[in-house]
């Protein structure tokens, strides 16, 4: 019979001991697991592989607000761009992709944010090699909408369901009279296209009240291209076309704001814009970067670095405290064990003495206490993991309504490789001891005790 075994009949014949400090050991495991698997998809959410754009081009202020409100929808916009500045930065030859999004309502029901954009944006991929993937057609009317999965789980909405925005937000009250139609519903994605409406750009641009009295256009443009005189021209030239417009519509006595003739480009304004550079040439987005920092009224950000800097210092802080907490859970697990197996030496002392007398050496004696302090820990460390994992499992659907992240319950995090090594040098640790005092168990008295 192999030490494990004998350990194993000796741990049967004090279960209720056993059970519980094993127990111990798997709680601590368990809470560990569930802080690393949740953790694990915030990590996996704000990092490099929720995003697969070099860089957010949004007007000048917080960096951290355009990424929020950009990629994550979790903050209001900075204020808008000219449509122009679009226009011009398709044209930079380090530019692959320019990708505009406009911001400004959201849905009656659910407060799930709008966001005009063109087809491009679902031509890219949403996170690095994965592309998005959508029932249904194309945006082809004004008011087409493809809608993110988690606006149709909610809502209740499919392909050919209709609905209606608020203007400006929640709280705003003001009520479109456009109807706009679901063409398509995207597959879950784990981001925040999940929450989101998209509309084709020129329907954002049709909606009545987007559009704004010309002179404030003239004044944005402007400040935008004080330093670029030749552009400012062209914008005020359709400017000018444009109060020509109003101004005979106006005489013909029609109501322009219910009038969807096209907006002319100086009218229109983006929010941001998703740029990826070339791929072969990694400085692009530094230079381009460092450009507009000395420019216009814009700024490129990467939108790893804000994010990295808050999750590192916010929930990378919290998380380590968990961890942390949870670590000494299983250290004050395993001096449980150790008291255990320690008291019950006083009681194993002629069981002890019986297995010296047939002929097991010192070395055996040592050897199956180690063993039965190995068998608590990682046993009950195998139990906590596939608790942990378990209740990851049942809670996922629940964490994914909530937040909307997408949480793979069984994805092993780096830090879970090193548990089963810790454990093991933990029951090493906590055995040693009462082995060496099972080591050095005199047979004689052992035998008359």
């Amino acid at each position: 019979m192999n030490l494990i075994s004998i350990a194993w009949k000796s741990l049967k014949q004090r279960r209720l001991a056993s059970c519980l400090t094993a127990f111990s050991i798997a709680l601590g495991v368990m809470l560990m697991v569930l802080v690393l698997v949740i953790f694990g998809a915030v990590d996996s959410a704000f990092t490099q592989r929720s995003i697969a754009y070099d860089l957010i081009v949004g007007p000048k202020g917080s960096d951290l607000q355009l990424v929020l409100s950009a990629v994550y929808r979790m903050q209001p916009p900075i204020e808008n761009l000219p449509y122009l500045y679009l226009e011009q930065l398709k044209k930079d030859r380090r530019v692959v992709s320019a990708v505009p999004l406009a911001f400004g309502d959201v849905t009656q029901e659910g407060s799930f944010p709008i966001i005009g954009t063109t087809p491009e944006y679902f031509e890219n991929d949403y996170m690095p090699g994965r592309a998005f993937k959508i029932r249904g057609t194309r945006v082809n009317g004004l008011l087409d909408t493809i809608i993110g999965f988690e606006v149709a789980r909610k809502n209740k909405w499919d392909i050919g369901s209709t609905f209606t925005i608020v203007h400006g937000g929640a709280d705003s009250g003001h009520v479109h009279d456009e109807k706009f139609v679901v063409v398509a519903v995207l597959a879950p994605t784990g981001t925040a296209n999940d929450r989101t409406v998209f509309l084709n750009l020129e329907g954002f641009y049709a909606i009545a009240g987007h559009s704004k009295p010309v002179v404030e256009y003239e004044q944005r443009l402007r400040d935008f291209y004080a330093a670029d005189p030749e552009r400012l021209a062209t914008a005020m030239a359709q400017l000018e076309a444009q109060k020509k417009l109003e101004a005979e519509e106006a005489g013909a006595g029609h109501d322009h704001a219910h009038h969807h003739h096209a907006t002319p480009d100086a009218m229109k304004e983006v929010t941001a814009i998703l740029v990826r550079t070339r791929p072969d040439t990694p400085f692009d987005s530094l230079s381009l970067t460092s450009e507009l920092q000395k420019g216009y009224q814009a700024m490129a950000v990467n939108p790893v670095r804000p994010i990295q800097k808050l999750v590192t210092g916010l929930l990378g802080n919290i998380q380590k405290a968990l961890v942390a907490l949870t670590a000494i859970i299983i250290l004050v697990s395993g001096v449980g064990i150790f008291v255990s197996i320690y008291n019950s030496m006083s009681d194993r002392r002629r069981e002890i003495g019986i297995m010296r007398a047939l002929g097991a050496r010192r070395m055996h004696v040592f050897g199956i206490v180690l063993s039965e302090s190995t068998l608590l820990c990682v046993g009950g460390g195998l139990l906590g993991w596939l608790i942990g994992h378990g209740l990851a499992v049942i809670a996922a659907p629940w964490l994914i309504e909530q937040t909307g992240l997408l949480i793979n319950p069984w994805a092993v995090n780096p830090w879970e490789a090193t548990l089963f090594p810790v454990l093991v040098g933990l029951a090493a640790l906590v055995g040693f001891l009462p082995a060496m005092t099972a080591y050095r168990t005199n047979v004689a008295d052992a035998l008359n005790s």
